[in-house]
């Protein structure tokens, strides 16, 4: 049921089913449970040729085609896919992946700082801040949205393992990576927010609705520490290959 708005965003209907379901071309394949949903560039694509992955699926948008890969992994069935950037691209191939047969899913992917850490650190989001939109349509409104604890448990455990250092924190997801302006970056600080992405609120809240289990591993990228002279760094090349390995494993944990 839709509760009118002055604000359309916020008429949000709890009503599951849509007139264009993820599943509407009713292709023949069937995913298995576990995934990594990586915004890695190219690096699933690299990877999976290295690692000999199977091509079983494409998924279609308007602007670019995704290969959806299956590869054996510690005696498990993975689904690899490269996740689009962008809250509204990415919950819609994760609602998709999800629609064919994916049930927990990892992601991982950069984030800018917000306040003073060093480039290619792990990081555990526990509950995002929605400033974006897509969220707003899987989940009823509110501020922030938590994250699923069976994936934070299984992260946690991964990187405790591993003896990968890692800090949990809130993070900002926005749709405005151009209108990330000093007022608002200092009223997110203020908050509690340490980094800031586009994606987190939107998957966390497609996987809440689908029933899906969903968690993000996040490494640290570029800073706006210092407001007056933004530092893109490297983008955090240098995790990328470990970030896709722990990913690996944590969805073997999952």
């Amino acid at each position: 049921m839709i509760h009118k708005h002055e604000i359309p965003i916020l008429e949000f209907d709890d009503n599951p089913r849509a007139v264009i379901m993820p599943t509407h071309e009713g292709i023949d394949v069937h995913l298995p449970e576990k995934c990594v949903y990586a915004f890695l560039e190219d690096e699933i694509d690299r990877f999976a040729k290295v690692v000999g992955a199977k091509q079983v699926a494409t998924f279609v948008s308007a602007t670019k085609t995704y290969p959806v890969y299956v590869m054996g992994y510690q005696g498990e069935e993975v689904c690899l896919a490269q996740a689009p950037v962008g809250s509204a691209a990415a919950a819609q191939f994760m609602d998709w992946l999800i629609g064919y047969g994916v049930k927990q899913i990892i992601s991982t992917g950069t984030c800018g700082v917000l306040v003073d850490m060093p480039e290619n650190v792990f990081l555990i989001p526990t509950r995002a801040l929605r400033d974006e939109g897509a969220s707003y349509h899987y989940v009823a409104p509110s501020r922030y949205i938590d994250m699923n604890t069976q994936a934070l448990g299984a992260i946690e455990r991964t990187l405790k393992q591993k003896k990968i250092p890692y800090e949990e924190v809130m993070t900002w997801s926005t749709d405005g990576f151009y209108r990330e302006t000093p007022d608002k970056v200092a009223y997110r600080i203020e908050e509690g927010c340490s980094v800031v992405e586009m994606e987190c609120a939107a998957l966390a809240a497609v996987a809440q609705l689908r029933d899906a289990v969903w968690g993000l591993l996040l490494f640290t990228a570029d800073s706006l520490v210092d407001i007056d002279n933004y530092d893109q760094r490297n983008w955090g090349a240098e995790a990328f290959d470990k970030a896709l390995e722990l990913c690996l494993d944590i969805a073997v944990q999952m």
